[in-house]
């Protein structure tokens, strides 16, 4: 069994993404935390949600992504960090240029982190970048991180301590643009600040189905109104 890549839709026009499933993935994951289940699709929340993980929101409601994510988990299950690297280098399509590594899912053990380490060290013509809540896997790598992988520390997770400390690059989820703004964080509409070659934090607007009644909930609909944002970004995406 092969893992598979992903094209990225308009908003992330050029990018390949290599997807997990949400949630069961993501050993640090805290206020974000939300787990479709592999079978029904049946969302549920962890105990410190505060926003739900709009990729959690996508399994949920698209049976073939859900079933692609945990057949990619699958092919992984069980080896080594240069078998998994084997796997993952090989799926690789020839063509790509910039690779989002998860959409959905997380580092989930430093084996698997390792791996695309060497992924990227095999493939210095592509750009590798991520949103990562396993802030101890980075830390543990800092020094042998390959020039073409760049990582932004995710808040809302169970280590943003360490990312604070440490001071890396770090993305927030902001409830509005006032919310942003205040922060002094100028707000990512295509991931271009994340795989970009600056250091500097940013902030995302709220997206994805959120629970009922929620805070979150509340302020995606208000932003739907005040603004016309229903998704990742509401402004045209150029290459």
């Amino acid at each position: 069994m092969s893992p598979r890549y992903v094209k990225g839709n308009a908003k992330l026009k050029g990018t390949h993404i290599f997807n997990l499933p949400a949630g069961h993935t993501c050993p640090c994951a805290k206020e974000c935390l939300s787990k479709a289940h592999p079978v029904t699709g049946k969302i549920t929340d962890g105990p410190h949600t505060k926003f739900r993980c709009f990729s959690s929101s996508g399994e949920s409601q698209y049976e073939n992504a859900r079933k692609m994510r945990w057949a990619n988990l699958a092919s992984l299950h069980h080896k080594t960090t240069l078998e998994m690297a084997d796997l993952l280098s090989s799926a690789l399509p020839k063509k790509a240029k910039r690779v989002r590594i998860h959409e959905g899912g997380d580092f989930f053990s430093l084996a698997y982190f390792d791996a695309w380490l060497e992924v990227a060290n095999r493939n210095p013509h592509v750009l590798f970048y991520a949103y990562t809540k396993s802030i101890p896997f980075w830390l543990a790598r800092l020094d042998k991180l390959p020039s073409n992988i760049r990582l932004t520390a995710s808040l809302g997770g169970t280590h943003d301590d360490l990312a604070i400390k440490h001071n890396l690059k770090t993305s927030y989820v902001a409830f509005s643009e006032e919310d942003a703004n205040i922060r002094g964080l100028e707000i990512d509409h295509d991931d271009s600040l994340a795989y970009g070659p600056n250091e500097k934090s940013f902030a995302l607007l709220i997206h994805g189905t959120q629970p009922a009644g929620s805070e979150a909930s509340k302020a995606r609909s208000l932003l739907r109104k005040k603004s016309g944002f229903t998704g990742y970004s509401r402004k045209a995406v150029t290459a």
